[in-house]
Formats: C-alpha cells, sequence, structure tokens
C-alpha cells in the first residue's frame, strides 16, 4: 500500500489578496512560511520515503521546508498544478463570486473534465512510481479537491476545502 500524504501549499501573497493564481507561480507569505514549518514539524518523525511537489513556486517552497528534517530532495510534477483559470487567473476572487455557472465563464478555463483526468493521472502515477512508499505531495486547493474527488467517488461539491498547509491522508491500494 501507498501511503500519499496530500498537502496544500502555505499561504501566498495572493491568498492574503484574494487573487486567483491559477498556474502561476505564487509566493509564500511570512505566514505560509510558517505553517510550512510547522507542517514539517509535525511530520518530522513520520517515516516519509519521498517528497513531490506541483512545479508551481508556491509548492515547491512549502515542499522543501516539510523535507528539510528529513533531508531530502523534492521530485515535481505538473500534473500537480493548479487548475488552469484561463482568463480568472489574476483576478480578484470577490469579483467573480456572481459567476456561479460554469456557462457564464470564458472557454479558456480548465474544465473539470480535464482537471479530474489529470487527478486520476496524478494516483495512478504515485502508486506505481511510488509502491508500497509513504510520500508528501504538496499540490494547491482545487486540483488536491479533484484528486480527493477521484479517490473518493464524490462530486468535488461534497468535499470539503482543504486550508493553506492542511494535509489529507490517502492509502493507494496497489
Amino acid at each position: 500500500m501507498t501511503i500519499l500524504y496530500l498537502v496544500r501549499h502555505g499561504e501566498t501573497v495572493d491568498n492574503a489578496n484574494h487573487i486567483m493564481q491559477g498556474q502561476t507561480p505564487g509566493e509564500l507569505n511570512e505566514k505560509g512560511v510558517q505553517q510550512a514549518k510547522e507542517l514539517a514539524e509535525q511530520l518530522k518523525d513520520e517515516p516519509i520515503d519521498a517528497f513531490v511537489s506541483s512545479d508551481l513556486r508556491r509548492s515547491i517552497h512549502t515542499c522543501e521546508l516539510i523535507a528539510a528534517p528529513h533531508g531530502e530532495i523534492v521530485a515535481t510534477t505538473p500534473l500537480l498544478r493548479e487548475r488552469d483559470w484561463g482568463s480568472f487567473t489574476g483576478k480578484y476572487i470577490p469579483d467573480l463570486a456572481n459567476l456561479n455557472d460554469p456557462s457564464q465563464w470564458p472557454d479558456d478555463i480548465e474544465s473539470l473534465d480535464a482537471l479530474k483526468a489529470r487527478a486520476k493521472e496524478f494516483l495512478a502515477w504515485v502508486g506505481q512510481e511510488y509502491a508500497g512508499k509513504r510520500v508528501v505531495a504538496v499540490g494547491h486547493g482545487i486540483i488536491n479537491k479533484a484528486i480527493q474527488s477521484v479517490y473518493y467517488d464524490k462530486p468535488m461539491n461534497e468535499l470539503r476545502p482543504m486550508g493553506n498547509a492542511e494535509v489529507r491522508r490517502l492509502e493507494l491500494l496497489g
């Protein structure tokens, strides 16, 4: 069995300012660095075999901080990237609040089907690449929700959102 510790990156400057980051690199703010260090402290005695991150800077930085007590390097994968928000990227999130109906959204936003396909591919990759290992994987709010949606076979809107630097443990059967 592969144990997956699914983590959302620490708080970023854009999170604090309610900006839609999407696939921009993002930068942890002071609170985000502290959140990652606190999680590193919580996980320091766990027998973790590998550390994997989205290839976006905010997740890499979070994962590096978590991996530091273990003396391990961080592998990256684009499979863990946040949802591509297209034209919504960089927008002030409260300004988008009235656009609840995806039919009102621009065509350049990654579809839920594509997002969930990527989530399924990530789970298969982790299960194959790290079979029988314990893996910390640092991603983002929406891709992590899609991964859990696939894992639990539940609609995304039935899953509780993850807070910054929150971890959820998933058991992947070989």
